[in-house]
């Protein structure tokens, strides 16, 4: 099963689903994501698992940036760089033809 984390309005996610039909979107600000899951992908990506380009970041003062990386994104969803593509035990960040061949060599 593929899941990919996102928001319904992105853009790139929704390039990644019409890429990848068998997959499911999560729409992080409606549904959420497991804290689980964000943990793992945090050790995974670190600091790139945060979207420091988004007008969300932009609206923040300097205090609310200071706080933990997980913790912005689960009080801001729009703030986590998506997709978030989760196959199997493999976790992959953002959206790109390389992205894509390794989501596909990945199933």
């Amino acid at each position: 099963m593929v899941e990919i984390y996102g928001l319904r309005n992105c853009d790139t996610c929704r390039k990644a689903l019409k890429a990848l039909p068998e997959a499911r979107l999560v729409d992080v600000r409606a549904d959420g994501m497991p804290a689980d899951l964000a943990a793992r992908a945090f050790e995974a990506f670190g600091a790139r698992l945060l979207n420091t380009r988004s007008t969300t970041w932009r609206g923040l003062s300097e205090a609310e940036r200071a706080a933990p990386a997980l913790d912005l994104i689960a009080s801001h969803p729009a703030l986590m760089k998506r997709p978030l593509i989760v196959a199997g035990a493999q976790m992959f960040l953002g959206w790109s033809p390389a992205t894509e061949a390794e989501v596909r060599a990945a199933l």
